[in-house]
């Protein structure tokens, strides 16, 4: 479930009826026919490519772009078995693409492993660029290729630089389609981060509140906005839930009231107390700090 910001009031909806983006990228690489149907070639498939071109500075990585504005580059795994994609739109970086797929490469276990829809890996630094991490989608999250060449999309994984604020390492696949196809524009590199909440809320004052059973993904801006909506609000109320599955309550009592699930007693605190602390939860478990969050 996702929280649609655009909706007046914050209405809760499926991440299935979320704006799907990864037509972006479902244009025709320039596939060679020969390698549409029977046993894929991958190494002679991503040279095949429209406009393919070794990528310099990293063995078994080719480059290729569909007009100004697309650029991708991949990479073979290890084994030689999958692909690893990284895809570009409007500013390009060739740096940041090969550190990306370097580090893609080097982290495969961690990235690729088992029953993981949206996998991540801490560590990524490239100068000029604030990511901190790279991420990897599974080709039922990602769907690239999935028209022109079914067999090559369930062989590759979309990579991209992120920030390790973003993933819990627990995504639904609901969740993490919607992380990818909607919250994160993986391909925009000069993004800010989008860390990873999940929220529900009320406030019988202002007559809003989440229509979804349980906590729902949303923007970090959304929980901002809807705690100072508290005030003089009797039996509101803002429940988030961070990365690591940590989840605090939000209630107006004449002041503000913060209390953590499962444990006992709450603590009183002024708003922009509460807001620092909202801030603070959202990057624990990780080695970023500060900075305004989307």
């Amino acid at each position: 479930m996702l929280f649609d910001p655009s909706v007046s009031g914050i209405c809760c909806v499926t991440a299935g009826t979320c704006p799907d983006q990864r037509g972006n990228f479902t244009l025709d690489p320039g596939i060679p026919e020969a390698h549409l149907e029977g046993t894929m070639d991958l190494q002679a498939t991503l040279a095949g490519f429209r406009n393919a071109a070794p990528l310099e500075g990293l063995d078994g990585a080719w480059r290729w772009s569909l007009n100004p504005v697309l650029h991708f580059a991949g990479a073979l795994t290890d084994d030689g078995k999958r692909l690893l994609q990284t895809n570009q739109r409007g500013k390009h970086d060739e740096n940041l693409a090969r550190e990306v797929l370097s580090f893609a490469r080097a982290h495969e276990q961690e990235l690729l492993g088992e029953g993981r829809f949206l996998g991540s890996a801490e560590g990524l630094r490239v100068p000029d660029h604030e990511f901190d991490a790279v991420a990897a989608a599974v080709p039922d999250v990602h769907g690239h290729h999935k028209a022109q060449n079914p067999d090559l999309m369930a062989v590759t994984y979309i990579v991209f630089p992120a920030y390790a604020c973003e993933f819990s390492g627990h995504e639904t696949l609901a969740e993490a389609e919607a992380r990818y196809t909607k919250m994160l524009r993986p391909a925009e590199i000069g993004r800010e981060p989008v860390p990873f909440v999940k929220m529900s809320f009320d406030n019988p004052r202002s007559g809003g509140g989440s229509t979804n059973p349980g906590r729902a993904l949303t923007y970090p801006r959304i929980v901002r906005q809807e705690i100072p909506e508290l005030e003089n609000s009797a039996g509101g109320f803002v429940e988030f839930e961070n990365r690591l599955g940590k989840v605090w309550r939000v209630e107006w009592d004449g002041g503000w009231n913060v209390s953590r699930e499962g444990e006992p007693g709450r603590r009183e605190l002024g708003l922009d107390e509460v807001l620092e602390f909202f801030e603070g939860t959202l990057r624990e478990g990780t080695a970023s700090a500060g900075g305004r969050t989307a």
